[in-house]
């Protein structure tokens, strides 16, 4: 880099929406009034910078997380903008990850949809501090007191504290008064960024007196001096407000409201500003330190400064193949610096390999530099072995930085190539589309030989068949969409046995274990002990004592498990949330091996599924339906055709939510059913909720579809 922003001065942050909500407008906007881009590119339009592919222009949505740095009022603003559809929700969940503060963008007319929620969940997960945008004022049904509300009650309760009021709405919006400063600003329509401070109208001046003062009390309540002045003196300076509400932000204890419409240009640079002012930069998070575990010891500590010259901590959050340079490897670099022609250690993998090239992203541009300092984000080309979410760091200082986990996909579809040409284009293709995507996934059906590509939706899998047609020049014929069922067991199958014992001429086969299996849904107070952040899929306790079975045996049966699990018993799906505590064996001193107990150990779980009551899994999407009132009553109608349960009816200005859960076997289609019930006026969101048990008579139509049947004792 040419120069290096002082830490204080820097600020990585996201900006997060629904689909639609204006986010990436938000964005182009804030690229240009900090002098990044000198044309506005409309996202409608497919002009859009940072929807560079092709897919994004004509589509209008943003697919993949694009990277950019741009300067405003002496700080450094390196900017990720997020997808807002559902499929695409692990571009959220990692670039959340390595970022450190974020602008919630929401539409006015529209409230707290689906996806906000669902991305300020993910927010929580990862306790970054954030400011909320209500965009869209110009709009017709906005409402930015509704707005509020909304996100108070479906996000962050009395954490929400508007720091702007608007003048007018909808058609006569003219203004907004800044509640800290409590000025009032006029914009020219004509000129979109002329802006004139005018007196506060009477008609907004007796509410903005109020949330002043709510936001007054709000801010000193979170510090015990601004508190103790507050009851002193009554009030608050300008300077201590914005001082009291940045460590507030800061702590994620108060998330400030602006307005404003990106669209037309409407009090973006207050956005920026409110940036700059409360999202903290590197020193303010976590005392600038990262959860860290030794290589070596398995030791978790908290030890990284964020200084240039400590040594190195950084984090691949993404892979990208570029066609004109190969494999990018965004990186997230919280100490010391990464030096183009350096050596790194990858800390996953144990492999060291050679930063060959260094490269400041935006969007798909590059702009090749000598080094990424501490807190800065960049990319690698080539890093042959490092995959997403890796740590790379100095070769004499090993330790992994904490990890994250991707969702489990929930649609399979096949693919076939066209032509013997198009087959091994076809499989180096996926295997680049599921490096650079951790929610996506390659598999080979064993008994079809079909290729199965598995995602988050119908959109998602779309989106990597034409990237495949497109990028990589593969044609291929799709299969229907299939749903990615799971298996799991509901009761205790306490102390289940198998010998397995197999004689033949030399030497024979002895395993014999004894393994109690129990559902597992919930983490365990051993999974809190060991600070498990997330439940694992299934769980095995080795709880044998003495040498009933030598401990060389014991990956045998830990193998013969997981084996076990992925055949499924069912209908041949995954099984899930699964604990298993080996108690009791014997062995053999001669016959017996790993794979005798490997074996042993699947008999007994085939034998667990019987007694434990072994079910099928359905994933449920939780959809939430906007229509007009007087088709209320057939879109309830085709929820419940669909199996779905209706959980929650409301108003949305004008217009009805319904809130329902719904078998994801059922929304196939469903938008066509929707526009010819409603005469194409409702819409629809929806976004994976959780895993139901299929009912009896559906899981049996499955099975037999999959030409799976049981035995009448089973």
């Amino acid at each position: 880099m040419a120069k290096v922003t002082p830490l204080n001065k820097i600020r990585n942050i996201g900006i997060i929406a629904h689909i639609d909500a204006g986010k990436t407008t938000c964005t182009e906007r804030i690229l240009y009034y900090t002098g990044k881009i000198h044309k506005i590119g409309e996202t409608h339009n497919g002009e859009g910078t940072m929807d560079w592919m092709e897919q994004e222009k004509e589509r209008g949505i943003t697919i993949t997380s694009a990277a950019t740095t741009t300067f405003w009022k002496d700080h450094q603003i390196n900017i990720i903008d997020t997808p807002g559809h559902v499929d695409f929700t692990i571009e959220v969940e990692r670039s959340l990850r390595v970022l450190d503060g974020w602008v919630a963008v929401f539409d006015g007319s529209q409230w707290v949809e689906p996806q906000s929620e669902t991305v300020w969940k993910q927010a929580d997960k990862y306790n970054v501090p954030r400011i909320a945008f209500v965009n869209k004022m110009d709009k017709m049904g906005w409402d930015f007191e509704m707005s509020v509300r909304t996100i108070k009650q479906r996000l962050a309760g009395d954490k929400v504290i508007p720091i702007q009021y608007p003048i007018g709405q909808a058609e006569t919006f003219e203004g907004i008064v800044d509640l800290i400063l409590m000025k009032a600003f006029h914009f020219e329509w004509s000129s979109w960024e002329k802006i004139t401070e005018i007196e506060i109208p009477a008609s907004v001046l007796e509410r903005c007196n109020e949330l002043r003062e709510e936001m007054v009390e709000k801010i000193a309540s979170q510090d015990d001096a601004l508190m103790e002045k507050y009851f002193e003196v009554g009030e608050l300076t300008v300077e201590e407000l914005k001082k009291g509400l940045r460590k507030a932000v800061i702590n994620n204890q108060l998330y400030p409201v602006v307005c404003g419409s990106a669209l037309q240009n409407i009090w973006v640079q207050m956005v920026i500003d409110s940036a700059v002012e409360f999202l903290p930069s590197p020193v303010d998070v976590n005392e600038a330190q990262i959860d860290c575990k030794d290589v070596d010891s398995g030791e978790v500590f908290k030890k990284i400064a964020v200084a240039n010259d400590s040594s190195l901590a950084a984090i691949a959050f993404k892979i990208m193949t570029d066609p004109f340079v190969g494999k990018l490897v965004f990186t997230r670099v919280y100490a010391g610096t990464l030096k183009s022609g350096s050596y790194v250690y990858n800390a996953t993998t144990g492999n060291k390999e050679r930063v060959w090239r260094l490269l400041q992203m935006h969007a798909n541009n590059r702009v090749e530099i000598e080094e990424i300092s501490a807190w800065n984000i960049g990319a690698i080309v080539w890093l042959k072995d490092t995959k997403t979410w890796d740590t790379l760091c100095d070769v004499n200082d090993k330790f992994l930085v904490e990890s994250i986990e991707f969702p489990e996909p929930v649609i399979s579809i096949s693919v076939e190539p066209k032509s013997k040409a198009d087959q091994e284009k076809m499989g180096m293709a996926l295997n680049k589309l599921a490096e650079e995507d951790p929610s996506f996934r390659v598999k080979t059906d064993e008994e079809t030989s079909q290729t199965i590509i598995s995602g988050m939706g119908e959109l998602h899998l779309d989106i990597i068949v034409d990237r495949m047609r497109r990028e990589f020049k593969v044609e291929c014929n799709v299969g229907a969409p299939q749903v990615s069922y799971r298996e799991t067991i509901k009761t205790l199958a306490k102390d289940v046995e198998h010998k397995y014992s197999k004689q033949t001429w030399g030497r024979g086969q002895y395993g014999h274990v004894i393994i109690t299996f129990e559902p597992y849904r919930e983490m365990d107070e051993e999974d809190i002990k060991a600070g498990a952040k997330e439940k694992p899929t299934n769980k095995f306790l080795n709880k044998v004592v003495g040498w009933t079975i030598p401990k060389e045996y014991i990956p045998g049966v830990q193998k013969g498990l997981n084996e076990a699990y992925n055949r499924g018993f069912i209908a041949g799906y995954p099984m899930v949330d699964i604990k298993a505590s080996l108690t009791f064996g014997s062995y053999h001193d001669v016959d017996s091996s790993e794979l005798s107990f490997k074996l042993a150990a699947s008999k007994a779980f085939q034998e667990a599924c019987r007694r434990a009551q072994a079910v099928l899994l359905e994933p449920i999407m939780k959809v939430e339906v906007n229509t007009p009132e007087e088709y209320m009553g057939d879109v309830i109608g085709q929820l419940n055709s669909k199996r779905g349960r209706i959980e929650e009816m409301g108003n949305r200005g004008m217009a009805k939510i319904i809130t329902a859960f719904v078998p994801l076997s059922e929304m196939f289609g469903y938008m066509t059913d929707l526009r010819s019930a409603s005469q194409g006026r409702a819409t629809y969101a929806m976004e994976f909720d959780h895993y139901e048990e299929v009912p009896t008579n559906v899981a049996a139509k499955i099975r037999e579809e999959r030409g799976f049947k049981l035995s009448d004792d089973e």
